[in-house]
């Protein structure tokens, strides 16, 4: 089943022209970036060094031309549960899906990019938006939807993809604008706090249908800060 944004919008990106916020005016556009939320010093950190995937290769494998590092902060406070699957599979846990992969973000691509909209990764499994996996099974439930975790309020909010209710895998969206219609249905469980202007130079090989022009990837990740609690 493939994961979706309510109303199966992962099936197509037809729907995009349905839920898709307006374009941000110039000046929002060029405003610093600011954090949707208070930190916790206490909240666990993580980061992501993204490249995009170049077109030579080097002993056999693909080039990558950095982008830079995006670092998050978790809400061990409000949703501990899915928090911690996020945090492990950017430490790597050793452990193996069911299909045989491993669980950890590092070389994953993000399937899909919809300009003033977000940007989907997290599929460990298949690489496509049909698969994925958490630390605790294939699937897991919504943990909560209260407070923040509920609240889609701006860019750079860090939230988990699924096809439905309690469909919890490893599939995530980083949000590049406010997606208050996605309050509710998806768990908001993080925040960009450093790097967003790397999420701005992923979001520009975004396109209307989603697939990406350019193949953007996790090409490191791990664990900055453990939580406090």
């Amino acid at each position: 089943m493939a994961l979706r944004f309510s109303c199966a919008f992962l099936a197509g990106g037809a729907l995009h022209s349905y839920f898709a916020a307006p374009n941000m005016s110039a000046a929002a556009a060029n405003r610093p970036y600011v954090a949707p939320y208070g930190t916790n010093p206490s909240n666990s950190r993580v980061f992501f060094d993204v490249a995009e995937q170049g077109g030579g290769s080097f002993f056999g494998m693909a080039s990558q031309d950095p982008i830079g590092r995006i670092e998050f902060e978790l809400f061990d406070d409000t949703v501990p549960v899915t928090a911690r699957s996020f945090r492990e599979l950017c430490r790597g846990t050793g452990s193996k899906s069911p299909e045989g992969k491993l669980l950890t973000f590092k070389n994953c691509v993000f399937h899909r990019i919809i300009p003033d909209f977000m940007i989907q990764g997290g599929d460990i499994t298949k690489g496509n938006g049909t698969g994925g996996c958490s630390i605790y099974g294939t699937r897991f439930k919504d943990e909560s939807f209260d407070g923040k975790a509920g609240k889609h309020k701006g860019p750079g909010i860090l939230s988990m993809a699924n096809a439905g209710r309690n469909t919890n895998g490893s599939q995530f969206f980083i949000c590049t604008v406010a997606c208050s219609w996605l309050d509710g249905k998806h768990v908001v469980f993080g925040q960009v706090v450093n790097g967003y202007e790397h999420v701005k130079k992923m979001e520009s090989y975004g396109t209307p249908h989603g697939k990406p022009s350019k193949t953007v990837l996790i090409s490191d990740c791990g664990v900055l800060q453990e939580n406090a609690n």
